[in-house]
């Protein structure tokens, strides 16, 4: 090949930026610490930033380094970046820069590289050429052109774009940088101040969305979130061993990932409630009945507090301290702050006599005052320590007391459904549910505030209670959040029912509302015989158009017997990426025999899949979330049987039809649900 064969070139620029960037880890591999730290701590603080930095400019084998070219007409404005007319940038995962400081890779999120995701032929936004390529493996073997400028070039699906939304997937969720689309860019992009609700079906690439805008904003504002801290709340843990990998990859490692549960991990969780308590438990009136509940607790002073200092006696009377009292509570501050404050409260009472017999006493004397015994019996009291546990094992233990803050919010029936058939004699004996773990979340706040992050997301949301909606919410209420989810994959007695109504629990009300309707995963075939249950489980909703070229995959199949089923997934084992059986949980362990009696190896939801072994056993309440170029579905009336009611069972089913990129196979020897027509 000559060297002005432009694949050639391309080539000869990914290994220059590959020693370049090895180059870069070099200097910091290289910096020598010893000289700038003063002291034992900040050594260690610096040593992690530098370690934090060498790993964030890894250079991954088999991730490109750069995935697209921009050729400007002219130089881009001076807030983007410096350069002659006509200068081309490499558009890559993180910015990569030669021994002089010049870019040679632009990271995507930079204003500069914006065209590559916006640009078109209406508005080409001084873009002459944009240029995709092509890898296999990490070598770069084709490039595709897209002349933006030219009215003579007639509009055309990019091919290179198509192979990669459709290339076969092995092992964890990965980014998806390379084809982010014109609407899923402006969600990634929009500004850290606002919070932003994606209504998006399967295969719209809402996750991906959520965790591209939190690379987004941490390259933005780096500092401050540096400061104020990042996480990524998920629904299970197999879900987020399945994305854990995707920020890595964009060179982001500072990301907390957690499920709800975990962020309310107040006590251990041993017990499980039914579907009518644990609804009432998560539901936004108990936030109402905890605080009444804590709030019995002050009881309003009938004696004077009588403070002796040296031969003098001070006396401050009942009515001043409920006027002291009564001010506190009106302030609406936390529990815990404002009995932190009465005892200096009635200290400066205290002080202001003493000012007014002539004394001239100081802060010290205000504070000796406010840590004495009388002070101190008073505030407890009036204002009693309360431990949030303690508080909800006795509501759910003790009817009368129940009954008594749950006047008028919840019915004897609701009242009844949550209370213990046998009290707890403890916090440590009691078995608490997650639901009750939520409930101690909420009184621990009424306590003491949470610590606010500065941006949290929020993915499978729709299946949130109110209750941990407000969890959720109290940890980002100085910052923002990206809440991403479907209300057709709703699959709790709970399921949130409009985005406006958990957006007001989460206490975002004014998050802005983005629908992705566009479908880059799940073929046509599939998501079209998926939308038929559209009508019963979320009327109103849009369906998911899909924009695959490829068609796919998509059989049902009537069968007699299970051995059937293993002979699916063995059919599809022998095309290339991985497979998915998905089954109702109650059919699990049948199948386990099976597949295990036919000798075929397969791994748990959250397990890596490897090349040897690709096939997962899902049970249908963890497929959310998951997907696999192709899926055997087995029988569709059990998974709808298996849950409480048929709309959740029918939009557990809805999950499990949509969970392929290639192909999908439905077995049933039952006949399948009338909605599937």
């Amino acid at each position: 090949m000559s060297s002005a064969d432009p694949l050639s070139r391309e080539r000869a620029h990914l290994a220059a930026s590959r020693s370049a960037l090895r180059a870069m880890r070099e200097d910091v591999e290289a910096l020598d610490i010893s000289d700038v730290t003063a002291n034992w701590v900040n050594a260690q603080v610096l040593q992690h930033q530098i370690e934090q930095r060498i790993k964030a400019l890894a250079d991954l084998s088999d991730t490109p380094l750069f995935f697209g070219r921009l050729d400007y007409l002219h130089a881009p404005g001076a807030d983007q970046a410096e350069g002659a007319e006509g200068e081309s940038f490499y558009i890559g995962r993180r910015h990569v820069h030669d021994a002089d400081g010049d870019p040679m890779v632009i990271d995507w999120r930079a204003p500069v590289s914006q065209p590559f995701y916006r640009a078109s032929k209406k508005n080409p936004m001084d873009i002459a050429l944009r240029r995709r390529f092509g890898y296999t493996g990490g070598d770069l073997t084709a490039y595709e052109d897209e002349h933006l400028s030219d009215p003579a070039e007639a509009a055309k699906t990019s091919k290179l774009l198509q192979q990669e939304i459709e290339r076969p997937r092995v092992g964890p969720m990965r980014d998806i940088v390379a084809t982010i689309q014109p609407e899923q860019d402006e969600i990634v992009r929009s500004g850290l101040a606002g919070s932003v609700c994606v209504q998006g079906g399967p295969g719209t690439g809402k996750t991906a969305v959520g965790l591209h805008r939190v690379a987004y904003l941490l390259y933005a504002h780096r500092e401050r979130l540096a400061r104020t801290g990042t996480l990524v709340v998920g629904p299970n843990r197999s879900f987020l061993h399945y994305i854990e990998q995707v920020l890595p990859a964009l060179g982001e490692l500072t990301v907390g990932q957690a499920t709800v549960d975990d962020l309310v991990a107040h006590v251990e969780v041993r017990g499980t409630d039914d579907a009518t308590a644990a609804t009432v438990k998560g539901d936004a009136r108990m936030a109402q009945v905890l605080r009444r509940a804590l709030y019995s607790h002050v009881t309003m002073p009938t004696d004077p507090v009588i403070v002796v200092r040296g031969s003098r006696r001070w006396r401050v009377p009942a009515y001043e301290l409920e006027e002291i009292v009564q001010q506190l509570l009106d302030r609406d501050i936390r529990y815990g702050a404002a009995r932190e404050a009465l005892p200096q409260r009635i200290a400066h009472a205290v002080l202001v006599q003493m000012e007014r017999s002539g004394e001239a006493p100081d802060d010290r004397v205000q504070d000796a005052v406010a840590r004495g015994s009388a002070v101190k019996a008073a505030v407890k009291a009036i204002w009693p320590a309360v431990d949030p546990a303690k508080l909800v094992l006795r509501l759910l233990g003790d009817a009368d007391f129940l009954a008594e803050h749950a006047a008028g919010l919840l019915d004897e029936e609701e009242q009844k459904a949550i209370l213990w058939a046998k009290p707890a004699r403890s916090v440590k004996s009691a078995k608490w549910s997650a639901a009750d773990a939520v409930l101690i979340d909420e009184a621990t706040d009424l306590i003491q505030r949470t610590p606010s992050l500065g941006h949290v997301v929020l993915d499978e949301a729709q299946d949130l209670s109110p209750m941990q909606y407000r969890a959720v919410g109290r940890r980002c209420t100085t910052g923002s959040a990206t809440i991403l989810g479907d209300l057709a994959q709703g699959t709790t007695p709970w399921a949130t029912r409009s985005w406006q109504e958990a957006l007001t629990h989460l206490g975002k009300q004014d998050a802005v509302i983005e629908e992705l309707t566009a479908g880059f995963r799940v073929p046509t075939d599939v998501i079209a015989y998926a939308s038929r249950l559209l009508p019963h489980i979320a009327p109103g909703l849009t369906p998911v158009a899909s924009i695959r070229e490829n068609p796919g995959f998509f059989e049902v199949r009537k069968i007699t017997e299970t051995s059937e089923v293993v002979s699916a997934c063995r059919e599809l084992l022998t095309n290339e990426g991985s497979v998915g059986l998905i089954a109702a949980d109650t059919r699990i362990p049948g199948l386990t025999g099976e597949l295990t009696a036919a000798g075929l190896d397969w791994v748990t939801p959250g397990e890596e899949t490897t090349q040897a072994t690709r096939l997962t056993l899902v049970p249908a309440s963890l497929a959310k979330g998951l997907e696999y170029d192709y899926v055997v579905l087995d029988e569709p009336a059990a998974v709808v049987d298996a849950e409480p009611d048929e709309r959740t069972g029918l939009r557990r089913l809805y999950v499990a039809l949509t969970r392929a990129v290639s192909g999908l196979i439905v077995t049933h020897a039952a006949p399948l649900p009338d909605q599937l027509g």
